[in-house]
């Protein structure tokens, strides 16, 4: 009784806003639209949105100083030196109070690895108090209290509960249901408006015109084969092939081992991964010091009971960790440990965040995981009238994470979508989270995509043209996030490709993202263009961000799903991996007293390429055709290549010297 009556309160004074909010606001305040985005194809109007559905609005502030913060990024410490020169003590102070993202992930500069704290990122990016006064009067008087509005640390983003209603009132815009071509459904309003004065004061508010689905990046190769069948009479898996993996996956780590005998191009196991990029022989020094993260969005969790027997099979040393791994739920993420539902088997529920996990664990244990699990966009019940947060959930993670004291230093994500889904505005939001994360210290890895250049049928601009393009990932295109590509077989690797379900390593070039100044310096990508001779021009954005950047094995990787095996590809199967691998460079930096790698980038371009091994043949295959090639160098499909422990750990160690 007691919870009814607190949400009827709570609902009536709900749409006691939205009855405020109904004032002539309009005839005293001119606005303007903010932002349209075109509806991306595959989702299709079904009609008005409720108006008494209650959605968490997020208004995201501009930062006061994050042009600062960019252009001492791709300034030189020359560069630095003259704008001290001209203004001492305004720029002193900034500086002082919190060293550029450039300035300490670049090798060559004296503040290399000096990384900011949640204090020095949150002055930088706060607003200035005439953004949060100009923003607080037009809330007010469009009937909103302050009582009801939270924010983050920073306070670049506010959050409000609303009614659609009211939402409508407070935007100018009206919200419709739009149903995906698979059945999903959310609430969006493809154009929003602002009162013009605040238009250069709010960079973006979801939700909005956003359609970005972070899908998990990988695919399902072979059926699924239960453990008690392996080998038997009825098993459609030849006895030979589990057995001998298995086998030779119980190898002590003191027991030296081949690649050739350790791999096995059909099921890659963790020996297979570790013995291939070198870190079967290092032990962590520093575990708990040092730790590593993942991201579950969409439902997804890290079974403890698949973990369990995937350890138990494939790294026996480890079976500890699948009972003692952290999980972070984050704005009702999903950590669902009971079995699944036939419904959720038939969708695949957990197979993206039990590849993560397993793959993780299985390399670097001790090292401690964190899974933070995050909810949003979820699924669309017209009845419901409960506040529900349907905003994407990237957002959700990077301002919860962005809050926290302490996180990994690494954390992998296997998630992303289309560029063009995601408005430019959001874009870019989302992206200078990413730079403050890299400020803080922390390494973010994203799957560059399993559609090479893009998914054949769907290579066309969103912007009702219909233009053939080919179709760069968010958020791989973002110049804060180190983006991995996908590799297959051993001696040599090559660019990954399984005709089996079509699975092709992504790489390309950010519509929305210049080419960061990183890429610049050494060439490599101009360098790169250059060597295509033409092919391809007009299909893609020749000034536009690389990616990816590095990779690592992604093809046919063994998996614990449901109790049972699966073989999947995937650039979900990538990213850990290398994550995986970068985590123990940290380990071996903080266990010498050095500070850990953070934002990989001005690094990786500068020097730390040199430690990966090039990849040279295959292909980002997409849209029809063969997509970038991989050549000698940095190339659009495998970046610089994978990496290989020993030759990063010294270059890493000798970098921070």
């Amino acid at each position: 009784m007691l919870t009814n009556i607190l949400y009827s309160a709570s609902l009536a004074l709900l749409l006691t806003t939205a009855t405020v909010l109904t004032t002539p606001l309009r005839a005293r305040i001119p606005y303007a639209v903010k932002e349209t985005h075109n509806v991306p194809s595959r989702w299709f109007r079904v009609g008005p949105a409720p108006s008494n559905r209650v959605i968490n609005l997020h208004i995201g502030l501009r930062q006061s100083q994050f042009d600062d913060l960019e252009r001492h990024l791709y300034e030189g410490s020359s560069g630095l030196h003259a704008a001290l020169l001209s203004e001492p003590a305004r720029i002193l102070r900034k500086v002082t109070d919190s060293f550029s993202l450039r300035l300490v992930s670049t090798p060559s500069h004296p503040r290399y690895g000096q990384h900011l704290t949640n204090d020095q990122v949150n002055e930088l990016v706060k607003p200035t108090h005439d953004t949060l006064d100009l923003v607080h009067d037009w809330l007010l008087d469009s009937g909103i209290d302050r009582a009801q509005l939270g924010y983050n640390k920073a306070k670049d983003f506010i959050k409000v509960s609303l009614p659609v209603s009211a939402v409508e009132s407070l935007l100018d815009t009206e919200y419709s249901i739009y149903e995906h071509e698979d059945g999903d459904r959310i609430i969006r309003a493809p154009s929003w408006s602002l009162p013009v004065h605040l238009h250069e004061h709010i960079d973006a508010i979801q939700p909005t015109n956003s359609f970005f689905r972070p899908a998990g990046r990988r695919r399902t190769l072979k059926t699924v084969v239960p453990v008690d069948t392996i080998g038997g009479a009825d098993s459609p898996e030849p006895a030979a092939d589990f057995t001998a993996v298995n086998e030779i996956a119980s190898t002590p780590d003191s027991t030296d081992i081949s690649v050739a005998k350790a791999c096995n191009t059909s099921a890659v196991t963790p020996l297979c991964l570790r013995t291939l990029y070198g870190t079967k022989s290092y032990t962590p020094q520093v575990p708990g010091k040092n730790q590593v993260g993942l991201t579950d969005f969409l439902l997804e969790a890290n079974n403890r009971s698949d973990v369990q027997i995937f350890l138990e099979m494939y790294r026996k040393g480890a079976v500890s960790e699948a009972e003692t791994f952290t999980v972070d739920v984050i704005n009702g993420g999903d950590n669902q440990q009971t079995p699944d539902t036939p419904a959720q088997l038939a969708a695949g529920k957990d197979l993206e965040g039990n590849l993560d996990a397993e793959t993780i664990i299985g390399i670097d244990y001790p090292t401690p995981l964190t899974a933070f699990t995050t909810g949003g966009m979820p699924p669309f019940d017209p009845d419901d009238l409960t506040p529900t947060d349907t905003n994407e959930p990237y957002l959700q993670f990077l301002n919860a994470v962005l809050d926290m004291d302490t996180l990994p230093q690494v954390i992998s994500s296997s998630y992303g979508d289309d560029e063009q889904t995601v408005p430019i505005a959001y874009a870019k939001k989302v992206c200078n989270l990413f730079a403050q994360l890299g400020a803080k210290g922390v390494s973010f890895l994203c799957a560059s995509g399993d559609n090479g250049v893009g998914a054949t049928g769907d290579c066309f601009t969103n912007d009702g043209k219909n233009t053939s393009t080919f179709l760069p990932s968010f958020p791989d295109g973002c110049p804060y996030v180190t983006s991995v590509g996908a590799t297959k077989n051993f001696n040599p690797e090559v660019v990954a490709f399984d005709p089996a379900n079509d699975f092709a390593s992504g790489g390309g070039f950010s519509n929305y993202f210049p080419r960061p100044s990183y890429q610049d310096d050494n060439k490599v990508v101009k360098n790169y263009i250059s060597s295509l001779g033409g092919e391809f021009d007009g299909l893609y954005n020749k000034s536009g961000r690389g990616y990816p950047d590095i990779a690592a094995q992604g093809q046919r990787f063994v998996t614990i799903w449901n109790g049972t095996i699966t073989i999947l590809d995937g650039t979900s199967a990538s990213t850990p991996t290398a994550s995986a691998v970068l985590s123990l460079v940290n380990d071996a930096l903080l266990a010498a007293g050095k500070p850990v790698l953070g934002f990989l980038n001005p690094w990786l371009y500068s020097t730390g390429y040199s430690a990966f091994t090039d990849i040279t043949s295959g292909s980002a295959i997409g849209c029809g055709g063969s997509g970038f090639p991989a050549l000698a160098g940095w190339d659009a499909v495998t970046g610089f290549g994978t990496p290989y422990f020993p030759s990063v750990e010294s270059l890493a160690l000798s970098s921070n010297a």
